[in-house]
């Protein structure tokens, strides 16, 4: 099976309310979140310390993630912070919803 037909996860990170945001995507959203907390998911999050899942959603094959993450790039941040108040509005770190 092509490995873009399972779904994956786009998803925001950020450094604390309204402070630095980074936008990624992975297969394994609790796996590459635990990374990024541990200072190893990207140099971008570890050199600003973001550490703090603000906003993630799936997509059913990873070519849709992908795409989505490209386009989420390109927003203005004022639209990203928006996307996040919309469903997290306190910037609540959500790591713990994935392992519950």
């Amino acid at each position: 099976m092509d490995r873009y037909q399972h779904g994956g996860w786009v998803y925001i990170m950020a450094n604390r309310y309204r402070g630095t945001l980074y936008v990624g995507s992975t297969a394994d959203l609790a796996s590459r979140v635990s990374l990024h907390r541990e200072g190893h998911g990207s140099r971008f999050c570890a050199e600003h310390g973001l550490t703090r899942l603000v906003w993630a959603e799936r997509f059913p094959t990873m070519q849709e993630t992908m795409d989505q993450e490209k386009r989420l790039k390109r927003w203005h941040r004022a639209w990203k912070i928006e996307l996040i108040e919309k469903a997290n509005a306190n910037w609540r770190d959500l790591y713990d919803d994935l392992l519950s």
